[in-house]
Parts: C-alpha cells; sequence; structure tokens
C-alpha cells in the first residue's frame, strides 16, 4: 500500500495512505481527545461519524477545523492538534453540550466511569455559559428487565447503534427526530422491552455516558443478605474471576478466584458457591443430548435436528426466539448453567439443609445483563418463585466490595463452599469463545469412543478470537464439524446457512459477546481496548490448565448429583430440572 508523509504536532509521521489523521496521531503517541469515535479494532467494529467534534485539529491550508476521527491524510500534511483555537473550539463543543446534560453526576450510575466527565476534567471545564437560559431536552426514562435507558443523558455519539445493527444486528436501535430532540431508541419509541432486544448489553460496555447502564440489583442484595430468615446463596461465573480484579488495580486478565471467594463471604453469603460446577452438568446433559441427535442422524434419521446449538447464552437465545423462532427446536434443550444452578440449588441443595425453596435466596454474580433478563423468565419459576431470585453484575459486586471497605489484594485466598464448588476445567472454559463447545468435546469425545483424552484434552482449533471459526474433530474415523461464532451479527450468518441447508456443522457455539463472556455487557468497561478481552481470554485458559480434573463427566460431585438425585443423564427428573423449551418472540407491526 501505498505510504504517505505528513507532519503532526513537528513530528514526522509516515503512515499508509487511508489512514485519518486519528490514527497517525495515534502511532507516534499524540493524544487527541474524541467523544462518539469508538474503534474495537479485533472485532472489526469502528464508529467514525465525525460529529461531535471534540477531535478536531488544525491542517495547514483549510479555513475550517477537520475532525482527527474521519479525516484522511494526505502526503505533505501538516497537523496542529492542541491550538489555542483547537482548545478553544473543544471546550466550546463541550459546553453545548453540557448545557443539554443532567447534572446528577454525584447519582448518576456512571460516574468516575463517564466519558464525558473524564472529558470536561481534561479540558477544565467547570462553568457552562448561558446555562441559565439553555433549554434541556427531556425523555422518559425506560426500565427493561436488564438495561435503563436515560435519553436525557444521550449525546447522539451513536456507538450503542453502531453495535446494535452493525456488530449484533439485532436492530433494536435508531436515531430518531433531528436537531435538538435528536437521540437514539427502538422504532417508534417503544420501550426497550417490546423491542427485538436481546439484553447482551453491548450498548451498555460502549455508551460514554449514563444513558445506558444496567438494572441494578445491589439493593436487592443489600436486603436479602440482612434478613436473618433468608439463606443466600451466591454463585459465580467463569468470566468473573477473570475481570474483578481490574476494578482494584490488577492487570487485566489477573485471575482473583480466591479473593473473589473471601470477599464474598465477608460480604455475608451463607454459601459462596461456582456456576463452573452447573457448567459442568450442562456438559454432561448436553453432550448426551448431542451424542442422541447424532448417533441418530447417522443411523438415517433425516429429522434429527442438526446441526445443534448451544444453548448457555440468554441473549443468543432471545435472538433466535426473535429472528430466527422457525428454528426454536434447533438449540440445545439444556438450561444455561445458571438456570440449571438454581434449579439444583433449590431442590437438591435446599433438601440437603433442611431449608424450603422460598427461603432460600439464590444471587447469580455474572459478566452478562441478559443473565438479570433470563432469570425472570416464567419458565424458571415454580408458583411464581424464581430458580434464580436475582442477577448482579462484576461491576456491581466490585462497588459492593468496595461499598464495605474491603481491600481486594489484603483478602486471604479462600474455596468455595462444597457439593456445588467443586468443578473443573472444562467448566471454567465457559468464559470465553469457543470454551462450551471445547469442554462439550472433550466429554463427547470419551462418551462416544470410550477412549481417554488425558494427552489430548486441549483442542487448539477451537480456540481464537476469529470471529466465525470452524473445526473438524476426528471421533475415531467419524469427522465431527464443529463451528464457532461470537457476536450476534456473526452468529446471523451461520443460521441463515442451516436455513438454506448449506451448513456443514454437526454442532454450533455461539456466544453474544465478543470474546464470549470475557466480553460481557456486565464486566469492567474496556473503554474499546479489545485487548484486554484477550488478556481474560489468557486467564480462563490458564485457570483449566490448573485444574486437578478437565472434563465434565469426572467431577465427583457431578457424580454423586446423579447417584443420588437426578438418575441418568436427560432421564425424566434431568430433563424436568435441566431443560427448558423456546419461543416464538417475534412481532409484526401492521398499520390499517
Amino acid at each position: 500500500m501505498e505510504q504517505v508523509q505528513l507532519t503532526i504536532d513537528d513530528k514526522q509521521v509516515e503512515v499508509p495512505q487511508g489512514t485519518t489523521i486519528y490514527k497517525a496521531a495515534k502511532q507516534v503517541g499524540i493524544d487527541i481527545p474524541v467523544l462518539c469515535y469508538m474503534n474495537l479494532e479485533d472485532i472489526g467494529v469502528e464508529n467514525k461519524p465525525g460529529g461531535c467534534r471534540v477531535c478536531s485539529v488544525e491542517v495547514e491550508g483549510r479555513k475550517n477545523l477537520a475532525p482527527a476521527c474521519a479525516t484522511e491524510v494526505f502526503d505533505g500534511m501538516v497537523v496542529k492538534t492542541h491550538t489555542m483555537r483547537v482548545i478553544n473550539a473543544r471546550r466550546t463543543v463541550v459546553e453545548f453540550i453540557l448545557s443539554d446534560h443532567p447534572k446528577d453526576c454525584l447519582t448518576c450510575k456512571k460516574s468516575g466511569n463517564c466519558e464525558l466527565q473524564d472529558l470536561a476534567i481534561r479540558l477544565g471545564i467547570r462553568e457552562i455559559p448561558g446555562q441559565e437560559y439553555a433549554e434541556m431536552s427531556t425523555y422518559k426514562t425506560d426500565y427493561s428487565p436488564s438495561i435503563v435507558r436515560e435519553l436525557d443523558k444521550c449525546i447522539m455519539c451513536r456507538r450503542c447503534e453502531k453495535m446494535c445493527n452493525d456488530f449484533q444486528t439485532v436492530g433494536a436501535l435508531y436515531a430518531f427526530n433531528r436537531g435538538f430532540n435528536a437521540a437514539v431508541a427502538p422504532a417508534f419509541e417503544m420501550d426497550l422491552q417490546y423491542s427485538p432486544c436481546t439484553y447482551c448489553g453491548q450498548c451498555v460496555a460502549v455508551c460514554p455516558t449514563g444513558a445506558l447502564t444496567e438494572v441494578d440489583h445491589s439493593r436487592d442484595l443489600i436486603d436479602a443478605i440482612s434478613d436473618p430468615n433468608t439463606t443466600v446463596i451466591a454463585q459465580t461465573a467463569p468470566a468473573v474471576r477473570a475481570a474483578l480484579g481490574e476494578e482494584f488495580g490488577y492487570e487485566p486478565g489477573t485471575l482473583v478466584t480466591g479473593k473473589m471467594v473471601s470477599a464474598l463471604r465477608r460480604l455475608g453469603f451463607d454459601y459462596i458457591f461456582d456456576t463452573d460446577f452447573a457448567a459442568d452438568l450442562t456438559i454432561v446433559e448436553e453432550g448426551t443430548e448431542l451424542l442422541d441427535r447424532l448417533s441418530k442422524y447417522l443411523e438415517g434419521d433425516k429429522e434429527v435436528k442438526l446441526p445443534m446449538l448451544t444453548s448457555c447464552c440468554p441473549a443468543w437465545v432471545r435472538f433466535i426466539e426473535h429472528h430466527f423462532p422457525e428454528m426454536k427446536d434447533v438449540p440445545s434443550s439444556a438450561r444455561s448453567p445458571q438456570q440449571m444452578f438454581g434449579s439444583v440449588a433449590k431442590t437438591y441443595f435446599a433438601e440437603q439443609i433442611n431449608k424450603k425453596r422460598e427461603d432460600v435466596v439464590v444471587v447469580s454474580i455474572m459478566p452478562c445483563l441478559a443473565k438479570k433478563y433470563e432469570s425472570q423468565r416464567e419458565e424458571f419459576k415454580v408458583e411464581d418463585n424464581p430458580d434464580v431470585d436475582f442477577s448482579v453484575t462484576t461491576r456491581e459486586l466490585a462497588h459492593l466490595i468496595k461499598e464495605a471497605n474491603f481491600h481486594l489484594k489484603d483478602m486471604e485466598d479462600e474455596d468455595f463452599d462444597r457439593p456445588m464448588g467443586e468443578s473443573t476445567g472444562a467448566g471454567v472454559m465457559f468464559g470465553t469463545t469457543g470454551g462450551v463447545i471445547e469442554a462439550a468435546t472433550r466429554t463427547a469425545y470419551e462418551m462416544y469412543t470410550g477412549n481417554s483424552l488425558d494427552e489430548h484434552i486441549v483442542f487448539e482449533q477451537l480456540r481464537g478470537f476469529e470471529a466465525i471459526r470452524k473445526a473438524t474433530v476426528d471421533f475415531n474415523g467419524t469427522q465431527i464439524n464443529i463451528g464457532i461464532a461470537h457476536g450476534l451479527g456473526n452468529a446471523r450468518k451461520l443460521l441463515e446457512d442451516i436455513k438454506e441447508g448449506k451448513s456443514e456443522f454437526h454442532a454450533i457455539e455461539i456466544m453474544a459477546c465478543p470474546g464470549g463472556c470475557i466480553g460481557g455487557g456486565g464486566q469492567p468497561l474496556h473503554h474499546n481496548d479489545t485487548s484486554i478481552l484477550k488478556a481474560r481470554q489468557q486467564a480462563i485458559y490458564r485457570e483449566d490448565e490448573n485444574k486437578p480434573i478437565r472434563k465434565s463427566h469426572e467431577n465427583p460431585e457431578i457424580k454423586k448429583l446423579y447417584e443420588e438425585y437426578l438418575g441418568k443423564p436427560m432421564g425424566e427428573k434431568a430433563h424436568h430440572l435441566l431443560h427448558t423449551r423456546y419461543f416464538d418472540l417475534s412481532r409484526k407491526i401492521e398499520i390499517e
């Protein structure tokens, strides 16, 4: 590619033709502030509308200021990024934005993590000229099961729209109105819960302000722990331990499993268990279901539904219910680990500790916003009592630990309680893209062939960060084709192939979020740095390597659960407690 030379702040730069000023400046360590701009390079998402003009710079020979994020360089270009004219323009732009922005920073959920707040501090803005005359736009606050939308705080960066429409292809968010009244919302300004929203939370993960935040269940958690008549149980997802430390000064990818357990115990939970236990349980059920479908297919049954799709991601499940309802019998009927855990905790474990179901409160600590929605689904309730009472995010847990004045780095490592704290490396793998299908492959291979995988436990062909991955695993002469996708837009491509009869796969894993659960909408904000997601992924792989048992079907507590309570995998009791069904949630709007 042809190279061009330019000068930025008296520094000589050589970059490929087509590079923007912003990227060229970044290459030589010059930091230009941005607000609407977003670049998630590893997943191919770039938002550069050039709308906010915070990144404006001076270009020699050009009368007006140029948006650095959207202006391509040319040979001989001379750029000044921090002249008084530029600084004045940036301050004026941000003052205009703030003039139509609520001033509730003390109580805003994004306070301390707000890019607009950081920018105002960076630019030294301490007053807003003419604020007393400025009109404020007002919208109603929209509360859905997982996400809160406060459009008064929307700055029209349109990052959420980019993630929802281009990356996830969900189509729940669009810009509406023009000028002063412009904002981003579902079609016809309907509430989010009536839209195709999957609650994946990727809009929340990239929103620079408090316009999009998660529904906060930390108050419910405090109330439950404070109630002496309830037994409160925590379950923690694998991706949480790989990201929680970031909120306490640890480098991304640092595992804080033992310290997390210690903090939860000090917060007052009666039992602290591991969702990885339920992930192992999911693999036994899902692996058995996959082998059952494969056996029927190989015997000539043309009605069997293949490829089988994994079902542990609730955002992905809601996506297929909305966008591909005619395929709702293709995913595995196995519940997600969160819901399997809740069901077993309120039956098997409640009986062990001699407690009534309604006196047990199950709290899941998840990297995901869709888990809040999933726990409220009617099919996961018994006489209106949910299997999982509510879910809190990694961010919510971090805030509670800080509020309780605990210093995570000073915590001693502690172990999960038993029996539902015993897990394997396969269970940990659920935290990253490709992990679920690798865990299932370990179990399905041994169940199908009768051979041990001890020397070849890792399936490297299933690992990575590519958007769509394909692999073939040899089950002693039977070639099993596996597909993997993270991001719902990539999932859509695989589903379209299935619909058209073009799919070559026997099994497909789909995760809604970039990188899988490690990139969930409830994780510490990555601020558009996808290297953080890759560091978390490596932490998951390390946790798997360090586990003494790495195959789900070898978990002794899982074996005991089947022997004492569930019977056989996919049996009557297991099917009742551990499986579910899916629904047609597509909506048609008719205008007469």
